[in-house]
């Protein structure tokens, strides 16, 4: 049954909202009736809840060696406060996740499930690094959830010896003669997760596959990654019964997705892809969305990376670094996203740990000295998004009076419409949401997040 607004003679419209003074976080609330409004014209946020786009299918955060390293360090009480912070019914409500298959650059080194060249038949691959911090990470957040998150699994490297650097860092591109194996290898990782109860349902065929970075990467070119993935990787699937997975191309920054797309996707492929990734690192590029949304509209969307590198970025913007996620998220959600996936879920005080010293940021973080649990701007943000978008949840179109405003709004399957809108000035702006016909103002407090229900 299609989700819809049902038309009530009275809206009524309750506010959470956040602020800050650059040293503390204030909460506030607003409640209103919207009334009708025929001649309101200007300060208008209007909301379409007759046109809706993709289905919401959740939000999350990466479960890298580097946050299970760091969970692991936790006193008992801190342990269960992240857990309640992050998946809890009051704090964020994750509920999808990204994992490496072997090491990325939040690891505390590089490593592989197999490494030996002549073992063709891959009878030593082992999830033994994976089994010391990593699944028991995963297995404590579904024991807090009483459910599994929903995973994607994306590759960083191949082993050294499949690579033509012999490396798992520095670039380097997979061997031809290894393709086959390497498609063995990925399928294999997928069973070997399945068979631990991982909720795997996507994976993706390489995380940005246009970088040589200084730890694990692997690069292809849009011929390369068709190739792969029509001759060897979906054949692979098809032969260990994996075809329901979803699979995901490019998994890469946006300003690149759309002549990746198009070199990827063709008839013969079409059916091989589920969906197509980005990252925020190269911009916004929203527009980019919306013309693959355009270009393929039967393929899911997905935001699968981004956080705050320290090597681009001061450790002590908060207002900054929380506003990056609003904007993008906003911009993300409108341009098309089905789900979006922070990167790591938790570092320690230092931004790691990291084994080529990459330090980023994460929205919850843990001294190990003082066993202090850090909640960061950044995590009040995010909520406003994922605490009150529930899974199941239809986008909206929606439009802005500003670019000084990020927006955007969604039906949710309780028919309540959720309206995220983020102040990007310091001064108080008084908007005036609008649906329907009928309208109520918001006042919104500068440097400011709200979430606004309509019921």
């Amino acid at each position: 049954m299609k989700q819809e607004f049902t038309k009530k003679n009275e809206i009524k419209m309750t506010a959470d909202i956040t602020s800050y003074d650059g040293c503390t976080i204030q909460k506030s609330s607003q409640t209103a009736v919207l009334k009708e409004d025929p001649s309101r014209e200007n300060q208008v946020i209007n909301l379409y809840p007759f046109l809706t786009g993709q289905k919401i299918e959740g939000f999350g955060a990466t479960l890298t060696e580097a946050a299970a390293f760091t969970f692991a360090k936790m006193s008992e009480q801190n342990k269960k406060q992240f857990l309640d912070a992050c998946f809890g019914q009051d704090g964020l409500g994750y509920n999808q996740t990204r994992m490496a298959i072997d090491s990325c650059d939040a690891s505390l080194g590089n490593y592989s499930a197999m490494e030996d060249e002549t073992d063709t038949a891959m009878e030593s691959f082992s999830l033994k690094r994976d089994e010391e911090y990593i699944l028991p990470f995963y297995n404590a957040i579904t024991q807090e959830r009483q459910e599994p998150l929903t995973v994607m699994l994306s590759p960083w490297s191949p082993p050294a010896f499949m690579k033509t650097n012999g490396e798992k860092n520095h670039g380097g591109m997979l061997k031809k003669e290894y393709y086959e194996m390497w498609a063995e290898y990925m399928c294999r990782f997928v069973e070997a997760y399945l068979e631990t109860g991982v909720a795997v349902k996507r994976i993706s065929i390489q995380n940005e596959p246009n970088a040589v970075q200084t730890w694990d990467s692997c690069c292809y070119d849009g011929a390369q990654e068709k190739e792969f993935l029509k001759d060897f990787l979906y054949p692979a699937l098809k032969r260990h019964g994996l075809t329901g997975l979803e699979v995901f191309i490019w998994d890469h920054n946006k300003e690149r997705m759309v002549e990746r797309a198009r070199e990827v996707i063709d008839e013969e492929t079409a059916s091989m892809v589920d969906g197509i990734g980005f990252h925020w690192y190269s911009g916004d590029h929203f527009e980019a969305l919306d013309v693959l949304r355009r270009l393929y509209p039967d393929k899911k969307l997905a935001f699968t990376e981004g956080c705050v590198e320290y090597s681009h970025f001061t450790t002590g913007d908060q207002l900054a670094h929380a506003r990056m996620y609003g904007h993008d998220m906003a911009g993300n959600l409108n341009g098309g996203a089905s789900f979006l996936v922070n990167w790591s879920i938790l570092f320690n005080s230092q931004g790691g740990p990291n084994h080529v010293q990459n330090w980023c940021e994460a929205p919850m973080m843990y001294d190990e000295k003082t066993d202090t649990l850090e909640t960061k701007l950044s995590w009040e943000y995010i909520r406003h998004f994922s605490h009150y978008i529930l899974p199941g949840s239809v986008w909206i179109a929606n439009s802005k009076y500003t670019d000084e405003l990020d927006v955007t709004a969604a039906l949710r399957p309780d028919g309540q419409i959720a309206v995220v809108v983020m102040n990007r000035t310091a001064k108080e702006k008084e908007v005036y949401l609008r649906t329907e016909g009928k309208t109520a103002a918001l006042k919104l407090p500068g440097d400011a997040i709200a979430t606004v229900l309509l019921s």
